[in-house]
Parts: structure tokens; C-alpha cells; sequence
């Protein structure tokens, strides 16, 4: 029982199975596999396309990564594979040391994504995954939002039909396309507005249809018997049939100092990405529980193994995730019912992929990236939260004008400033009374509370540490200064204070000191146990007196409306 309680943990997938897996749970697991698997297919070629490589590396990416975290992964229906942001990423990053579609290119987008494995697999050891927080909501979604529109500028040369060169900016390739729209192959044009319009009618129809792997059938069987391929339209052409080969990467110093910055980018919002899906997913589930740092080690195992077989990095689809959750996928068997298919179409549909249109595969980037463009968190934010605004205009700006992987880095650094910035100057608040009642609320926010005779209350409303203990200092200062007479008593509310460092602790001591230099003394109520010990530690509760279980009970016991109790007991009883 004890080995079956061990492989559980380590492939949760089992504990799935053993519970209560029976075979209406396996007919949902093999519709959710089977509609998803539908769904890849062109999207995985299309993303491939995206990201620099032939399209057989998109169809390589659903095999042994998601076969990998279908065994290893915490979320049921999370589903793994080529993701337009992540395939964005890796051609801004790897363009800039080899040419798109060459070998050495090729190679270099293996090794990154096996490097992206390694250090989400020591992240997940380490638990880090905690870290991922530190990418706010809002820019994630201006970094998304700029990416949306890098990937349309991107796709131009596939709409148009005619070759442009590689440029530093999106602008200038903007600029170039347009200036050069005389070139415009009309062919090619007519079948990527087709497709992108039927498929959009088809989605607008029933969401259920697999419209772009139908139009994707439809635009190749045209071609084939119209020989549209003649007439200069561009086609995918030979793809290798088989499943991929078992390569080792080349692991050298130079090769991964190049690809280091990608590796980073991607990992971070890979990463990002796919915990948020999943958490997404565990909300919508009963009893499901997502483990983030498993969901690391899950993830990094997928790409470091993965890439051993040929696939290209790999994240989290929140488009195929949310068809294999519609489709009531009971477990990860869905996934694995989705490599399946996969591997057939690699084993005998690859010959047929040799007409179908590179412009058809523009269509399906363009129809799936347009839900990347979140103009509505825009208006949202600018009328719940400006600061939040400005967060996600600034990333928003950076990704568009100086590319992916500065908006990337400016993301984080922006989010670390933001949490540094509101934890140096967390709120405050000075209590009054609700009369009649042991309630305490903030003055500036409730009209009918009350002043206590000699006593002023204050609140404060995060840990007490080194990095805020200054802002601590000069806040208590400031409203003892502004109260509208001088009070005998200081009550601090410390229910929200939650740590206390030695700086804090010193601070705290500093301003017990100020204030009995003004003839006022310190008491405080609520505190909460890590902040309990440290005082302890550091001698300051010899006075049990001036220590209160709450506000209420401070204040009447400074006002002697109630008797005294014995605190020093409670807490030595409770410590």
C-alpha cells in the first residue's frame, strides 16, 4: 500500500485512476483527447511556423512533452504544447544568433528548450514557485497585449505573399510591408481572409467545431487540385513522417550563454502562463488540487526530456486547455489520448500536410492570438486602479517599441518596484470608537465613531520590517503631532501585523522611547504570535500591563472600565 501511496505522489496521474476512474470516465478522457488532439494538430504546425522551425516541430511538441506531464503534472486537464507567446519569444531571442528555418537555428531552439526544463525543474526543487507572484496581473496582460499585436505584424509576410526581410523593430517591418503592398500576392491574401473568415463563422456557428483543422483540409485539398502551389502560392511542402528520433543536445558553455536571455524570458512567462491556467482549471474542478511546484518539476521534466525527442519549447494552452475542460475531460488520460492521435497523423497523415497553404496557418495564428489583446483590463484598470493602469501601459509600451524580451524583463522589474513601493508605505489607519459597541474603525472612513478620552489608537496594516520601519516611525510621529489634543495613551492595533524583524522590533522600541519623552505611554493590543516572539526575544514584554488580547480590552483597561486580566499568564499559557 505504501509503494501504490509513493507512485501516487510522484505520478498523480494514478491516484486519479485508482480512486474511481470507471468507463464514463474514460469515454469523456478519449472526446476530450480526441477534440483537443484535433485542435493541435494545426495549431502546433501554425505555432512552429511562428516560432522559426518547420511545422513537424510543432507536431513534435505534443508528444513526449505532453505525454510527460500528462504522468507527472498536478492538473488534470492543463494541455501542454506549442503556445503562440512562447513561439514569439523564442524567434525574438534565437533570430538574433541564427537564421530562422536553418539548422543551427533549429538546434539552438532545442537546446533552449531543454535548458528551460533544467531551471524549472531546480525552481520546482527549491520551491520557488512562489516567484511567479511577482508578475502582476496587469503586466501580463500588457505584455500579452503587445505580443498580440508583434505576432499580426509578424504573419504580414504570409498574408501578403511576398518575402520581408528580417527588421530591428516591428515598426519597421510594419513600415516595410505597407510600403510594398504593390507586391501583394492576391492568391494568397484570398485564402488567408477566407480562412480566417470561415473560421470565425464556424466558431460563431458552434464553438465545438474543429474549424481551423476543417479549413485547414479544405484550403490543402484546393490547392492540391487547382495546383495553386504553381502559381507561386507558398506551401508547407515535404514534412518527415515517422515520429522523432532520439537526439542528445549539444551541451556546450558558448551556446548556452546565447541562448540564456531566451531561456529566462520564456521561463518566466511559461511558466506564468501555466500555473495560471491551471488555477484557473482547479476553481472550475472539484477536488483538484494544483501543486505549483510540482507543476514545475511536471513542467521542466516535459521540455529537458522532451527536447531529447526534437520538440520545441513548450507551455500551457489556455485554448486547448479550456476545450479539454469543456469536453469533460476526467483526468490526464485525455492528454495522453491526444499524443495518440498525434502520433498516428506522424506516422501516415504527414504526406498530405505537402499542399496545405502557409497562409491557411497564418489564419489559424491570427484567429487564436486576437484573445491575447485584452482591451478590456485596459478600461477596467483605468477605472479601478490607476497605478495598475499605468503598470500595464508601461510593459504594453516597452514590448511594443523595444521588443519581447525587454518587455519582459521591464515587466518584472516594474511588478518587483510595485511590491517593494507598497510594502516601504503600507496603510495606516487612526481608530475611533463605534459608540455602544467594542468595535474600532478608521476615523477617516466611518462618520460615527468616536474619539477616546487620552487615548489614541492607531493601526497599522503589514509586517513591521527593515524596509518600512522609517515609514512606521514617521507615521506614529505624525499622528500624534495631528490629534486634536495630546493624548496620555498610545494604543497600537497590531492585529495586521503579521512579522516583526529586529529592525522593526528597534523601531518599535525606538518610538516607546519618543513617546515617553512626550509624556505618553505605549500599549499594544492584538498582537499576533511571530511578532509576540520577537518581542520576547528582545525583552520587550516585561510589562504585561501595557499588552492587550484586543483593542476594546486595551481601551478599557486604560480607562479602568474593566478589570484587569492576568495577559503575562495567558501568554505564557499560549506562547
Amino acid at each position: 500500500m505504501s509503494k501504490l501511496i509513493n507512485l501516487k505522489n510522484i505520478f498523480p496521474v494514478l491516484g486519479n485512476l485508482v480512486s474511481s476512474y470507471g468507463r464514463s470516465d474514460f469515454n469523456r478522457d478519449l472526446f476530450a483527447g480526441l477534440t483537443v488532439g484535433v485542435i493541435f494538430i494545426p495549431q502546433g504546425m501554425a505555432y512552429a511556423m511562428l516560432a522559426g522551425v518547420p511545422p513537424i516541430y510543432g507536431l513534435y511538441a505534443g508528444l513526449f512533452p505532453l505525454l510527460l506531464y500528462a504522468l507527472f503534472g498536478t492538473s488534470r486537464q492543463l494541455s501542454i504544447g506549442p503556445v503562440a507567446v512562447s513561439a514569439l519569444l523564442v524567434l525574438a531571442g534565437i533570430s538574433t544568433i541564427a537564421e530562422p528555418f536553418s539548422p543551427e537555428y533549429i538546434t539552438y531552439v532545442i537546446l533552449t528548450g531543454f535548458c528551460i526544463g533544467v531551471l524549472q525543474i531546480l525552481a520546482g526543487i527549491f520551491k520557488l514557485g512562489f516567484l511567479v507572484n511577482f508578475l502582476s496581473h496587469p503586466v501580463i496582460a500588457g505584455f500579452s497585449s503587445a505580443a498580440a499585436i508583434i505576432i499580426v505584424i509578424s504573419q504580414l509576410k504570409d498574408v501578403f505573399g511576398f518575402p520581408i526581410p528580417r527588421m530591428e523593430t516591428s515598426a519597421e517591418y510594419l513600415l516595410y510591408a505597407f510600403s510594398h503592398l504593390d507586391e501583394t500576392h492576391w492568391l494568397t491574401l484570398s485564402i488567408c481572409l477566407g480562412s480566417l473568415a470561415i473560421i470565425y463563422l464556424l466558431r460563431y456557428i458552434n464553438k465545438k467545431i474543429p474549424a481551423a483543422l476543417l479549413v485547414a483540409i479544405v484550403a490543402t485539398a484546393l490547392t492540391y487540385f487547382f495546383r495553386w502551389d504553381q502559381e507561386e502560392l507558398s506551401i508547407i511542402g515535404d514534412i518527415s513522417r515517422g515520429l522523432p528520433s532520439f537526439e542528445m543536445v549539444e551541451l556546450d558553455r558558448k551556446s548556452i550563454l546565447a541562448v540564456l536571455p531566451t531561456v529566462l524570458t520564456v521561463a518566466i512567462i511559461g511558466t506564468v502562463e501555466c500555473i495560471g491556467i491551471a488555477k484557473v482549471l482547479e476553481a472550475k474542478t472539484k477536488n483538484h488540487i494544483v501543486i505549483p511546484n510540482r507543476e514545475l518539476i511536471a513542467l521542466g521534466i516535459s521540455k529537458t526530456l522532451g527536447s531529447l525527442f526534437q520538440a520545441m519549447p513548450t507551455s500551457g494552452s489556455f485554448s486547448r486547455s479550456a476545450v479539454n475542460h469543456d469536453a469533460h475531460a476526467s483526468t490526464q488520460i485525455s492528454s495522453i489520448i491526444t499524443v495518440i492521435l498525434i502520433a498516428l497523423t506522424l506516422i501516415f497523415l504527414t504526406p498530405f500536410f505537402y499542399y496545405m497553404p502557409l497562409a491557411v496557418l497564418a489564419a489559424i495564428i491570427l484567429q487564436s492570438v486576437t484573445g491575447l489583446f485584452d482591451y478590456k483590463e485596459a478600461i477596467h484598470l483605468w477605472k479601478v486602479h490607476r497605478l495598475d493602469f499605468i503598470m500595464m501601459m508601461t510593459t504594453f509600451v516597452i514590448t511594443l517599441v523595444l521588443g519581447i524580451e525587454e518587455g519582459v524583463f521591464a515587466g518584472v522589474a516594474l511588478s518587483v518596484v510595485t511590491v517593494l513601493y507598497k510594502s516601504t508605505k503600507p496603510h495606516t489607519a487612526k481608530l475611533g470608537n463605534i459608540p455602544n459597541t467594542p468595535f474600532y474603525r478608521n476615523v477617516e472612513r466611518f462618520q460615527d465613531v468616536e474619539p477616546v478620552d487620552e487615548i489614541i489608537i492607531i493601526r497599522f496594516d503589514d509586517q513591521l520590517f527593515f524596509g518600512n520601519v522609517s515609514y512606521f516611525k514617521e507615521r506614529m510621529k505624525n499622528y500624534i503631532a495631528e490629534h486634536h489634543t495630546k493624548p496620555k495613551y498610545c494604543l497600537l492595533d497590531c492585529g495586521n501585523i503579521h512579522d516583526l524583524d529586529s529592525s522593526g522590533a528597534h523601531g518599535l522600541q525606538e518610538i516607546e522611547n519618543y513617546l515617553l519623552d512626550q509624556g505618553i505611554e505605549l500599549h499594544v493590543a492584538s498582537v499576533r504570535g511571530p511578532m509576540r516572539d520577537m518581542l520576547y526575544k528582545c525583552g520587550m514584554m516585561t510589562e504585561p500591563h501595557k499588552h492587550h488580547m484586543t483593542v476594546h480590552a486595551g481601551v478599557q483597561t486604560i480607562t479602568g472600565t474593566a478589570e484587569r486580566t492576568s495577559f503575562e499568564q495567558a501568554m505564557q499559557k499560549n506562547r
